[in-house]
């Protein structure tokens, strides 16, 4: 996913208490991304690896623990849908799965990048 996309994402699901951050593209990464912290000190990343699908790894000290895998027809997904998919995704077992109810995250956490994001983006 493009840059813009993945920071929209970050903000809306940052805006629902999840704690995600941007996912800049690092070595072996082709596109931007979101990674998501969990609790147990494992981390989600989604879609650094350019593919149509929506997708994650689950890392814990760099080491692969885990997946979700591509989710069907998440290639046509608007950005509300992405939002959705991340938010409600269940990684307590090593094949991740949409949860079969809403998950419960804490309080809205501000949007990442303070004065100097808003100075990148031309304080909008």
């Amino acid at each position: 996913m493009n840059e813009d996309r993945a920071r929209w994402v970050v903000d809306r699901l940052r805006a629902r208490g999840v704690p995600a951050h941007l996912q800049l593209p690092r070595a072996g990464q082709t596109q931007a991304g979101i990674r998501v912290g969990l609790p147990d000190g494992r981390e989600a990343i989604w879609d650094t690896d350019g593919t149509a699908g929506l997708e994650a790894q689950v890392l814990r000290n760099g080491v692969l623990v885990g997946f979700v895998p591509v989710i069907d027809g998440s290639d046509r997904f608007t950005p509300e849908q992405t939002v959705d998919a991340i938010a409600h995704t269940d990684y307590d077992q090593p094949i991740a799965r949409r949860a079969a109810t809403p998950r419960s995250h804490g309080p809205a956490l501000p949007p990442e990048g303070g004065f100097f994001r808003r100075l990148m983006d031309g304080f909008r």
